[in-house]
C-alpha cells in the first residue's frame, strides 16, 4: 500500500502543474466513486504547491476538489438509483463495494437522511459509498446534492489547510514532497479509527 501511495504521489506531482484544476477535479470525482483514491493524497499536495509556488490558488484547489467530489457523488447516486439495490448488491463486490459496507451505508442513510450524507463526506469509506444508499432509497436529490456540496467543501477546506500548514513550515518536509505520504497515512489512520468507532456505535444501536 505504501509503495502504491508513493507511486501515485510521484505521478501526481509530476503532472499536477500541467493538469491543474481539471486534474484535481477529475481525481476527486474518481475518489467519490468506487475507485480507491485517497483525497488526502490529492488536495494537500495541490494546496501546498499553490501556497508555495503560486501556480494556482488555494481557493481554486478547494473549489476544484469540491466540484469533483460533487460530480463523482452525483454519478454514484444516479447510477444506484437507476440500477437498483439487487444489481448493486450482486455485482458491487466485483468492484470493491462489499455488501456489508453497502448495508451499513444504507441504514446510515435511512436513519440520518441528508444530515447523514453531510457527515459521511467527512468519514473514510462511507464518504464514497453514501451515494449508493441515497440513490437506492430515492432520497430527494436536491437535499442530497446540497449536503454533498457543503460536506465536500468543508472536507476539501480541511485538507487544503493541511497543505498550507505544511507549506508554512517547510521543515516538516525537509525538501521532499514525498513526505506527504507520511502525513497522509497518519491522517488516514486517525480517520479510519474514527470511522470504525462511529460505525461500531451505529451498528450496536441497530
Amino acid at each position: 500500500m505504501s509503495d502504491l501511495l508513493h507511486q501515485f504521489s510521484d505521478w501526481y506531482l509530476s503532472v499536477l502543474s500541467q493538469g491543474g484544476y481539471w486534474l484535481i477535479a477529475g481525481l476527486m470525482a474518481l475518489e467519490s466513486t468506487f475507485v480507491p483514491l485517497p483525497s488526502e493524497a490529492i488536495i494537500p499536495p495541490a494546496a501546498y504547491l499553490a501556497h508555495t509556488q503560486g501556480h494556482y490558488s488555494v481557493l481554486g484547489v478547494i473549489l476544484a476538489g469540491t466540484a469533483g467530489s460533487w460530480i463523482g457523488a452525483s454519478l454514484m447516486y444516479w447510477a444506484a438509483r437507476g440500477l437498483g439495490r439487487p444489481f448493486i448488491m450482486r455485482f458491487g463486490p466485483y468492484v470493491g463495494l462489499a455488501a456489508a459496507k453497502i448495508d451499513i451505508a444504507e441504514h446510515w442513510s435511512a436513519r440520518f437522511g441528508w444530515m447523514g450524507v453531510f457527515f459521511s463526506r467527512l468519514l473514510p469509506v462511507i464518504r464514497h459509498l453514501i451515494g449508493i444508499p441515497a440513490g437506492i432509497l430515492a432520497m430527494d436529490f436536491r437535499w442530497y446534492a446540497a449536503a454533498t456540496l457543503i460536506g465536500s467543501l468543508l472536507w476539501c477546506s480541511v485538507l487544503a489547510s493541511l497543505g498550507v500548514a505544511v507549506g508554512s513550515h517547510p521543515e516538516l518536509l525537509a525538501g521532499s514532497l514525498r513526505r506527504f505520504s507520511v502525513l497522509v497515512l497518519a491522517v488516514a489512520v486517525v480517520l479510519s479509527a474514527l470511522y470504525a468507532f462511529i460505525v461500531k456505535r451505529f451498528s450496536d444501536r441497530r
